[in-house]
């Protein structure tokens, strides 16, 4: 018999390009209004920009807002919204004890010292050489160290006042899911009460786009469902942060339950393996207890990237369950893409609801409700598998 103790999620924060709070969010996708895109921008690639923000509201000082960078405001802002969302904003006793674990990328590149060197390499008789040199020259040594990924939990701490514990994961879609898991597990397991979890992604810069375009992993326009059609990966700028606490604590200070998180799954499947994805995706289904059920559908967070994606929709549509694409409605974030998920699921299984299908959408199946049960997926663009499970806490 497991001693596990539950873990309720009793704050959402969220923001993306279909605007800002749970509440918006659900408007939108409820409305059956089409995703965000901005094809013409950066140009020929597609990316789901941040919906128009004041980050007065959660960031007050102009000071703090200036030294982030923009993906460190997004997460910034989106940990502020969960906080209001759980009741504890400025709650000195509880925040001092909240723990932090965070999902985050790397700083951000010189993208005018990328773009010389793109430029001027072809043209030189001896490209290693002149690399070098440039790497030397250009390139500031304190580029990287200034920006480093713990400062997102940094900014939160200085700006919000959450002093627990602090832990910060890198690793692209991983990280944002083993940001959960620990979270998680320190909950279900009585060595934490309460935590904040989450992480954000600026999808609107010219260096993440040139990485995925050298990759050839970017998705050209026309934009197109990633289940679908995977021909490619639609970044999108989002952050999302949930504050998780064990039912004892919640109900001591009088918060509600907006859904329970059950379970959190994480491997890293042998990709040079044929069907190495499908088996070790087709497993983690299993022990979320993906059986087909009346009241169960699943969020994918699938990216688009072709090999992985596909491989993703074949275990989907095997399983017998609707399936909703997270990154059709708001893009892909990398790290913040399981918080993402997380949210838009436990928003849907709050209310109870799944929201309609997109035109083109596979796997949608007839789903008339209600929604209590909502298993989340995110494969890896290059590596790493997680699912979570997500149930209605009454």
């Amino acid at each position: 018999m497991s001693n596990r103790r539950d873990v309720w999620i009793t704050g959402i924060g969220l923001v993306s390009s279909l605007g800002e709070g749970p509440q918006a969010h659900w408007q939108a996708l409820s409305s059956g209004a089409g995703p965000v895109i901005d094809e013409s921008g950066f140009a020929p690639f597609v990316v789901h920009p941040l919906a128009p923000i004041s980050f007065d509201a959660q960031i007050p000082k102009k000071g703090d807002q200036r030294q982030m960078e923009p993906w460190q405001r997004i997460g910034t802002y989106a940990a502020g919204l969960a906080l209001d969302s759980a009741g504890i904003k400025g709650d000195k006793d509880i925040l001092g004890t909240t723990d932090m674990v965070v999902a985050a990328g790397g700083g951000e590149r010189d993208q005018s010292v990328d773009g010389a060197i793109l430029t001027d390499i072809e043209k030189q008789p001896n490209p290693e050489v002149f690399l070098n040199e440039q790497l030397l020259s250009n390139l500031r040594p304190t580029l990287f160290l200034a920006q480093l990924s713990n400062l997102l939990a940094g900014n939160i701490s200085i700006v919000h006042g959450v002093t627990g514990s602090s832990r910060t994961f890198m690793g692209e879609e991983s990280s944002g899911t083993d940001a959960v898991r620990i979270g998680w597990s320190r909950i279900a397991a009585g060595t934490s009460e309460i935590a904040l979890v989450g992480g954000a992604y600026n999808a609107e810069r010219r260096d993440m786009l040139l990485l995925f375009a050298l990759k050839r992993l970017a998705m050209h326009a026309p934009w197109a469902p990633v289940l679908a059609e995977p021909k490619g990966v639609p970044t999108g700028s989002a952050g999302a942060f949930l504050v998780l606490e064990s039912p004892e604590h919640a109900t001591a200070r009088g918060a509600k339950p907006i859904a329970k998180l059950s379970g959190v799954w994480s491997e890293r499947a042998r990709r040079n393996e044929p069907g190495a994805v499908e088996a070790v995706l087709e497993q983690l289904l299993k022990t979320a207890g993906a059986g087909t059920s009346e009241d169960t559908a699943v969020f994918s967070a699938a990216s688009g990237a072709p090999e992985p994606t596909l491989a993703e929709a074949a275990v989907l549509a095997r399983s017998g369950l609707p399936v909703r694409s997270v990154t059709d409605r708001v893009g892909h974030g990398l790290e913040a893409q399981m918080p993402v998920a997380l949210a838009l699921a436990a928003l849907c299984v709050a209310e109870g609801k799944l929201f309609a299908p997109l035109a083109g959408e596979t796997l949608e199946k007839p789903f008339d409700g209600p929604l209590s049960r909502a298993i989340v997926t995110a494969v890896g663009h290059w590596r790493g598998e997680g699912v979570a499970l997500v149930e209605r806490a009454d």
